[in-house]
């Protein structure tokens, strides 16, 4: 399940680059400047020396030309490299892209939120980096289903942070709303994240809400998916959300899914697979690279022995 959550944390973001200023701005205060484009960008970072860095996203601000580059890093568990590579990552952009850079660490989760917000001492006088974290607190808990609309995206967001809190149901009725009119595969990953990211109560509440009927759901979508009953169907979801979130990567990456290919990824079913499946597409250079290097299908019955395996002398 982390890999999925990285994921699509990482693909709201893609989705919608300009969720990371307004983050910024509206969550976190930060003034910016004036703009009238944002768009993704290459994440590779590399130095001088032949060392490659990536950070999760880059989002950069355009005005005519770049007046703002924003490095977007998802955090879900600890991880002291990345007080290493942060500084690292602003400094690598600031060079490549010539204008101010700031740091947007999204970290759903408290705890986690509140040790990405440790400065970072460079050493050097002054030189104390402060990451600017998108925690709980900053995110709002959005149960509008209109706002929801307006920002699908800012929905799912909402209901990772806060679906094991009291609103955790509202805030994932809000994003069955929000989703109609987008396309298959999105509906699916953002209802996923958003169903599982509830508590256990919010999820009972939800399906006694769904069987009462009582609450007509917006999208066509929605209702075929929670009338399938939690088990069934989030299993189905979560297979279906890794599968969203394969092609996705793989499209955000400029890499052609050709129809055998996309066949392949739809019609598995094991989560696992897709998951692997998920990391390697991060790093391949190709689609054909991700089926690569599979294990083979063991042959039914007696082992086959080595003719070249000694045979063992001894005797018990």
């Amino acid at each position: 399940m982390a890999s999925m959550q990285h994921e699509g944390l990482l693909l709201l973001f893609r989705n919608r680059p300009t969720l990371a200023p307004e983050l910024l701005r509206d969550a976190l205060g930060l003034e910016l400047p004036p703009y009238s484009e944002a768009r993704v960008e290459s994440a590779e970072l590399t130095e001088v020396v032949p060392t490659e860095y990536r950070a999760d996203l880059v989002v950069l601000l355009l005005d005519g030309k770049p007046v703002f580059a924003i490095v977007v890093e998802v955090q879900l568990w600890r991880d002291e490299d990345k007080r290493k590579t942060w500084p690292l990552y602003l400094t690598s952009l600031r060079s490549r892209v010539n204008c101010p850079t700031a740091l947007l660490v999204v970290a759903p989760d408290a705890g986690m939120a509140r040790w990405c917000a440790q400065p970072i001492a460079l050493g050097h006088p002054g030189f104390v980096l402060q990451p600017l974290v998108a925690g709980p607190d900053a995110i709002p808990v959005l149960v509008d289903e209109r706002e929801a609309r307006k920002d699908p995206e800012l929905a799912v967001l909402s209901a990772m942070a806060h679906g094991q809190e009291k609103a955790g149901q509202a805030i994932a009725q809000a994003v069955m709303a929000a989703v109609e009119g987008l396309e298959e595969e999105r509906v699916r990953l953002y209802v996923d994240l958003a169903l599982s990211s509830l508590s256990e109560a919010a999820r009972k509440a939800l399906e006694a809400l769904m069987r009462s009927g009582s609450y007509e759901y917006q999208s066509e979508f929605a209702r075929k998916y929670v009338a399938q009953g939690r088990e069934e169907g989030l299993q189905q979801g979560l297979q279906k959300g890794e599968q969203a979130a394969l092609l996705e990567v793989l499209d955000a990456r400029g890499l052609e899914v050709d129809a055998a290919a996309r066949q392949r990824i739809l019609s598995c079913t094991e989560l696992a697979q897709l998951k692997a499946w998920v990391r390697k597409a991060v790093i391949a250079k190709s689609v054909q690279e991700l089926f690569e290097d599979e294990p083979t299908t063991p042959t039914v019955g007696k082992p086959v022995r080595s003719s070249k395996a000694p045979k063992s002398r001894s005797k018990r």
